[in-house]
């Protein structure tokens, strides 16, 4: 029922790919399904999110959720790795679908768009619908824009960052799962050069990144070391983070990983699904970033060598002590065009989709997939089979992208026993939020971040890989931080710290 992006579009689309060859290999990757260019339905609800796994839905599902919701979707499912890229595309040309999702990171930067009258005001509406009306307003405050609501939001906790280790190669080798930066530097070390899979190789590394410097390692790296999460409050002003030895010390860090080979050596260009890989198929003893990746990944690891086993840690201590950065707890936004949505009647449409998607048949359909065939219903709450692991990874998972509001959804059944993974990620994400690093320019005001803020952070990652990979000096680096200034960042640096204190000293 829906759309994919063909799988050729994924190779060599990272963040550091220019927007025109973006939209050159997006234009020639679109591939509508034959059952909608058959169809003509102009009336059918468009839909443009990401997709996290190798294929799209179940269209069984898809048509389901269709029937129960007396909808008509036509869904275009766009690999992640080029996602921000994509909506950037569709932005600049005005072929945005009626609903289109926005990642939490690339929000910043679709702002001007809805100054500008892209989307609609949804606020107003809400209220008309038993379930929108239920929305969390601290989750809509947060989202919102000069206290205009504009999104339905995609629900998750402030952190789901942690370590993914292979406990098999712990054993082997004699260590216990690291607790400070030194003992993860040592895991690391231990997993690439003393033979963790006993096979007489060198052919390990102790950690898989990808080319992103905030879901990929150094973030949350970042977070160990005391980096502040994106700006620091120093006295009378906010510091942007890496202005600060916190951030130098992780780059420092990462450059160590890099220089000794613990990272693979072309993580610069790595797409999620090729890292994903490295740890599945054993080349990888560790992964960082969201715990609640860990199931998915041990399935499929022990597809590969039934001898995988798997933990997860959430506490790395550093010279701050526990910390761990923070997201507003919305992972994103779907807005809705105004040039898609050209009436009143067609918005309030869409929001009933939504609005019935939260009702407990669609949303536990969208959350567990078919009864019977993806999981089983026993005293009330839901059994998720082992056998059919699989089969919801392949079916159903990707529909989550779909769910809004879903943590906080009185509607949807509660799990009577999860993966014993699972379990432990969901703990230890809780457990995250005792020692959360909040951003605090969210809900601050900055109109030349809004203008300028995604070719000014080219500037601070390119200068930040670059250092990591030895071409750039300390002083190199500052230089690069110095033309961010030049380039709008002291504005920036000016307006956030006199929103900050309402008018106070810029410093």
């Amino acid at each position: 029922m829906g759309r994919i992006q063909d799988n050729r579009c994924r190779k060599g689309m990272g963040r550091i790919v220019p927007l025109l060859a973006a939209a050159m290999l997006l234009g020639s990757c679109g591939r509508p399904s034959d059952a909608w260019k058959a169809s003509g339905d102009d009336s059918a609800i468009s839909i443009m999110a990401p997709l996290h796994f190798p294929h799209a839905p179940d269209s069984a599902i898809i048509g389901e959720i269709e029937r129960l919701t007396g909808t008509r979707l036509d869904i275009e499912w766009v690999p992640d790795g080029i996602y921000s890229d994509k909506v950037n595309t569709s932005l600049m040309t005005n072929s945005l679908k009626k609903a289109t999702f926005v990642k939490y990171t690339d929000y910043t930067f679709v702002k001007n768009a809805v100054r500008s009258g892209a989307f609609w005001e949804i606020g107003p509406y809400l209220n008309r619908f038993p379930n929108l009306r239920r929305l969390n307003p601290d989750i809509l405050e947060q989202s919102s824009l000069d206290g205009k609501i504009y999104g339905l939001y995609t629900e998750r906790l402030s952190s789901r960052q942690g370590v993914i280790l292979r406990q098999d190669w712990l054993d082997a080798l004699g260590r216990k799962a690291p607790a400070t930066i030194d003992e993860l530097y040592e895991t690391m070390r231990a997993f690439a050069y003393d033979d963790p899979d006993g096979n007489g190789l060198d052919d390990t590394i102790g950690v898989a990144d990808r080319n992103d410097l905030i879901f990929g390692v150094f973030k949350t790296i970042g977070s160990y070391f005391g980096t502040p999460n994106n700006w620091a409050v120093r006295g009378k002003g906010l510091v942007p983070e890496f202005e600060t030895s916190e951030y130098m010390a992780t780059m420092n860090f990462m450059r160590s990983l890099y220089e000794e080979k613990l990272i693979n050596q072309d993580f610069a260009v790595t797409s999620k699904e090729v890292q994903r890989n490295l740890f599945i198929r054993g080349q990888a003893g560790m992964y960082i970033g969201s715990m609640l990746d860990a199931q998915r990944l041990a399935d499929a690891a022990v597809r590969v060598n039934p001898g995988a086993r798997f933990s997860i840690v959430n506490r790395i201590e550093g010279p701050r002590g526990f910390q761990i950065w923070s997201i507003p707890n919305f992972n994103g936004l779907y807005l809705f065009s105004k040039k898609a949505i050209k009436s009143e009647e067609e918005l309030l449409k869409a929001l009933r989709f939504f609005d019935r998607s939260m009702e407990g048949d669609v949303a536990n359909l969208m959350k567990y997939g078919l009864e019977g065939r993806h999981y089983e219903v026993e005293e009330n709450k839901v059994r998720l089979p082992k056998e059919s692991q699989e089969m919801r990874n392949n079916e159903v998972s990707v529909i989550y992208t779909l769910m809004i509001a879903d943590l906080s959804n009185p509607n949807i059944m509660k799990i009577g026993e999860q993966d014993e993974l699972t379990a432990l990620a969901e703990r230890l994400s809780e457990d995250n939020e005792k020692f959360i690093v909040r951003d605090p320019t969210v809900g601050l005001k900055s109109d030349t971040y809004d203008e300028k803020g995604g070719e000014l952070y080219k500037i601070v990652s390119d200068a930040t890989y670059n250092y990591i990979l030895g071409h750039l000096d300390e002083e190199g680096f500052k230089r690069e931080t110095e033309r961010w200034k030049n380039a709008g960042g002291r504005d920036i640096i000016k307006e956030y710290t006199l929103d900050y204190f309402g008018g106070g000293d810029a410093g």
